[in-house]
């Protein structure tokens, strides 16, 4: 059962206008943009982008349901190109960006995203296009597979990993998640308590296969062409590496411009476009309690200032 992570505190953060036109640009299976939905008035717009063809499977029911709501199957990095040709960049109030896979994608053993379900090794969000996780293994270089484990999984220990793919893949195909976690476990020198060995590697290759992170700067950079002045920023991240590049993207937007001193600039030049809204908010420990997933959450929000 797919359980939506943050749904009050995000639709909370996002909603400035209840006539307003949002975004959702991780649709899932539309917890959050049911509940923004259930919020908005008549003339309101809600558009969704997901690249999985069963998250817009369901996205098509809901827009045949409300007139509303509108779907993109595509990757949010997309977002500008298609508010251009509606017409509507620079008049979104809000965009909300429910970073990760989903909760049904780990679940679906065929979908190949989980260590502990054993089916077909894919790991592609949109299962219509690109190179499967099983492709890439079979054709990738050691020293690429272990750039990927150690910068996109954070694995300390991806060389040997890598040289052990390497080794396995030449006696036999890897094709399937449980033997790709096997020679990943076998590999590994030290097992954490509570943590799978394979639970890095598992995320580095999902975040290379999908190009996540690649995507994420993209939306990450249209953010503020896309907005309107007052229109929010919520993104609500599972690791450090999205955490990351988030708070910096607004940290570095808040300062302003680095100007050298002497120059002379007016007030309203050294105003920074962008500022952060409250903290850094997690899930409650209640929630934790109904979704373990969620204890990973963290969600930052931000305003267009100009």
């Amino acid at each position: 059962m797919h359980e939506t992570v943050l749904l009050n505190e995000a639709v909370e953060a996002l909603l400035v206008d209840k006539e307003g036109c949002y975004v959702d640009g991780t649709f899932g299976r539309g917890g959050h943009t049911r509940h923004l939905l259930a919020q908005l008035g008549e003339s309101a717009t809600v558009i969704g982008f997901d690249k999985d063809p069963q998250a817009i499977d369901t996205a098509n029911i809901l827009a045949a349901e409300d007139g509303r709501f509108s779907i993109v199957h595509n990757s949010f990095a997309e977002l500008k190109n298609e508010l251009e040709r509606r017409q509507l960049s620079g008049a979104v109030q809000g965009i909300l960006l429910d970073l990760g896979v989903s909760s049904p994608q780990l679940d679906q053993a065929e979908r190949g995203f989980s260590f502990m379900k054993d089916g077909p090794l894919d790991m592609r969000m949109d299962t219509t296009r690109g190179q499967s996780a099983a492709d890439w293994i079979a054709a990738a270089e050691m020293d690429d597979i272990s750039l990927v484990l150690r910068e996109f999984g954070e694995e300390r220990y991806a060389k040997r990993i890598a040289r052990a793919i390497v080794r396995e893949r030449e006696e036999e195909p890897i094709k399937t998640t449980a033997r790709l976690a096997g020679i990943i476990s076998e590999a590994h020198p030290a097992w954490e308590k509570h943590r799978h060995p394979a639970t890095k590697s598992f995320q580095g290759i999902r975040i290379y296969i999908n190009n996540e992170l690649g995507d994420l700067k993209d939306i990450l950079e249209q953010a503020l062409d896309v907005l309107a002045i007052g229109g929010r920023l919520v993104v609500i991240s599972f690791h450090s590496l999205e955490d990351r590049m988030v708070k910096r993207f607004i940290r570095d937007l808040q300062k302003g411009p680095v100007l050298p001193r002497h120059i002379p600039v007016t007030q309203a030049q050294m105003e920074p476009p962008i500022k952060a809204v409250g903290k850094a908010v997690k899930a409650s420990k209640a929630e934790v309690e109904v979704n373990i997933r969620s204890r990973s959450a963290i969600m930052r929000v931000a305003v267009k200032l100009k």
